[in-house]
C-alpha cells in the first residue's frame, strides 16, 4: 500500500534485487547503485528524498544539499542511524515515525 500510494503521488520507485543466503538472511547492497542513479537522474527531479539510515550516503546527501536538490533524508529508525548523516544533513533529517503521526492526522481529518 505504501509503494502504491507513493507512486500514485508522483514518486518513482526503483526496486533492487536482494540476495538470499542459505541461512535465510537477506542482503540488499544498493549503496553505489543509488548514488549513481541519483546522479544519472539529476536533471530529472527537483528535489530528492533519500530513505536511509546508512552513513554511506553522507557524500550524496552533502552534494544534494550543496546543490539545493535535497528535500530530506527520511530515516526509518530514529534510534539507530549513522552519525555521518547527522553531520551531513542535520536540518534535512526526518523520521518515519513522524510521518506515521502526520498520516494518521490527515486520515482523521478526512
Amino acid at each position: 500500500n505504501l509503494y502504491r500510494s507513493l507512486q500514485k503521488n508522483g514518486y518513482i520507485l526503483v526496486f533492487k534485487e536482494v540476495l538470499k543466503y542459505k541461512d535465510g538472511t537477506v542482503k540488499g547492497n544498493v549503496d553505489a547503485e543509488l548514488v549513481l542513479q541519483a546522479m544519472i537522474d539529476y536533471g530529472e527531479y527537483e528535489k530528492a528524498v533519500i530513505v536511509t539510515c546508512d552513513g554511506d550516503f553522507a557524500c550524496l546527501v552533502r552534494h544534494l544539499k550543496k546543490e539545493k536538490k535535497l528535500r530530506c533524508v527520511l530515516i526509518p529508525n530514529i534510534d539507530e542511524y549513522s552519525a555521518l548523516l547527522k553531520k551531513s544533513g542535520a536540518r534535512h533529517l526526518d523520521f518515519m515515525h513522524n510521518l506515521r503521526k502526520k498520516l494518521e492526522y490527515k486520515k482523521r481529518a478526512q
